[in-house]
């Protein structure tokens, strides 16, 4: 998962993009890009780490310019290295730059005709270079100095018929505008914002809404799936539906554990959706132990709190922080290996004994994927002096690969895939294991304002809304990020484009 941002001001960007970021850094913390342009010049920093590490006084000083594009990254399949930070660019035509966020399922593909039939030369295996050059490819029939709105739209409308997979991304025209534009089921986010000013109207797309409010933006509203945005550099809006909506159905994982809690994502709160996630599970724990034996709730923090809260509240027990984070390590999920995943669980999390001593506990996460870090935590609580250790997810068994940009890579590295709920239960040691039901996650998540009536549950259901994911692409994909492939690749040379600092 990434973050990503586009913003047409009439002052400097630099600073605004930077604190954007760091408010999109949960999406990604494997590497961080800004570009800018003033005057048809391109401005660049990117580089390996948070965005506080790569983005340095002297650095901001360079981004100079009132348009620019952000991005904060967490590797998957052919983006290991510094290499592969984000924003690429391109100097034909125009000279363009791209953020993406998402997987394009047909990547492979789309490389074998750039390189045969468009003659364009890739320096990463990172699908979102694939897509920057498939933009830049299209936008090169125009043939003019200056590009229209309506060339932008008809390139846009070209990328759609050749991409495939789960999408959405800014891109910026140096000495033109900003382009943004989304997948046709919707599957990754992308909001548009607005600000009225006395010196003009300032635009800004963004992966979540929590970005244009700690801003100052108003929410305008999503870009609709299918949709391509542009804003020029005169602050212009424009906005065309390049293909018809396949069926709007966002990754519903952005609800369960990405988005910030504060995010509203095609006018579905996050926070009211994790709500309604505990009142199901604690409706679904009721019928299953009406005469459990719980004393207390305890959140696997931090996206899972919401969801404990109510569960508490609905079993009538108390709810208590039993878990201190570390604030200053990063999150185990988006590590790139699970010897590092596993070694940062105790360093990041410290249980407070007394809430635990003599107790039988019920832990509430959020999700379980790899289960390392469950079996870790509820090591910690029986350390912590639990008599029983019950786990509860607010989120149903994830058993499938998913394909659209969230590191859930092999199944053989699923500890739900090919296990029944009692054998992961053992797994991770808990005494007992109850999970959400997938119809249950679906209703606690759909709201009546937002119209929109399924989503992407691929890594629950194993159904792939594309309709394009065969068993040799998962098999494919396999090879390709699992933990020994990611290892193989940082151990050899790799490829690309050197940087000489």
């Amino acid at each position: 998962m990434c973050g990503i941002i586009g913003m047409v001001g009439v002052s400097a960007v630099n600073q605004r993009i930077y604190d954007a970021l760091t408010v999109l850094q949960h999406r990604g913390q494997d590497a961080a890009g800004i570009m800018t342009s003033a005057d048809g010049e391109l401005f660049m920093r990117k580089d390996s780490g948070l965005v506080r590490d790569v983005f340095q006084q002297k650095h901001m000083l360079e981004l100079k310019g009132n348009v620019g594009i952000g991005h904060v990254r967490y590797p998957t399949a052919g983006a290991d290295s510094a290499n592969d930070a984000q924003p690429f660019y391109v100097n034909s035509p125009y000279g363009i730059c791209l953020g993406h966020n998402g997987n394009l399922t047909n990547s492979r593909e789309l490389t074998e005709v750039l390189v045969r039939e468009d003659r364009r030369h890739l320096n990463t295996a990172s699908d979102s270079e694939v897509l920057l050059n498939v933009l830049a490819s299209e936008l090169q029939r125009v043939g003019t100095p200056r590009v229209t709105p309506a060339d932008v739209f008809a390139a846009a409308n070209a990328v759609y018929r050749r991409c495939r997979g789960g999408y959405a991304a800014v891109a910026m025209v140096i000495g033109h505008g900003i382009l943004g534009f989304r997948d046709p089921n919707g599957i990754r986010p992308l909001v548009i914002g607005k600000r009225d000013t006395k010196k003009g109207t300032e635009w800004m797309l963004a992966s979540e809404s929590v970005a244009l409010d700690m801003l100052g933006f108003d929410m305008v509203r999503d870009v609709a799936p299918g949709e391509a945005v542009f804003i020029d550099e005169q602050g212009r809006f424009y906005a065309q539906q390049c293909v018809a909506m396949a069926r709007h159905t966002p990754c519903i994982f952005e609800y369960v554990y990405f988005a910030r809690p504060d995010s509203i994502i095609d006018n579905i709160s996050v926070y009211k959706a994790r709500l309604r996630m505990g009142e199901r599970l604690a409706e679904k724990i009721k019928r299953e132990r009406p005469d459990h034996d719980i004393d207390v709730v305890i959140p696997i923090p931090d996206t899972s709190r919401t969801s404990a809260v109510q569960v508490a509240q609905l079993l009538g027990i108390k709810y208590r922080e039993g878990f201190i984070k570390n604030r200053y390590i990063g999150r185990t999920f988006i590590m790139p290996g699970q010897e590092q995943r596993a070694k940062s669980v105790r360093s990041k999390l410290n249980a407070i004994d007394l809430e635990f001593r003599g107790k039988n506990v019920l832990l509430v996460d959020d999700s379980i994927v790899r289960g390392t870090t469950s079996a870790q935590i509820i090591d910690m609580a029986r350390e912590a002096g639990a008599k029983k250790v019950y786990f509860a997810s607010a989120a149903p068994p994830v058993r499938y690969p998913n394909v659209y940009g969230i590191d859930m890579p092999d199944a053989s590295e699923l500890v739900a895939a090919g296990h029944t709920d009692e054998e992961v239960r053992d797994i991770i040691g808990a005494d007992w294991l109850i999970y959400q039901d997938l119809s249950d996650l679906e209703h606690a998540v759909r709201h009546d304002n937002a119209k929109i009536k399924d989503f992407d549950t691929s890594c629950f259901s194993g159904e792939y809304v594309t309709g394009d994911v065969t068993a040799e692409y998962l098999k494919r994909l396999q090879g390709e990020r699992s933990d020994e492939a990611k290892q193989q690749r940082r151990d050899g040379a790799g490829r690309g484009l050197k940087s000489v600092r």
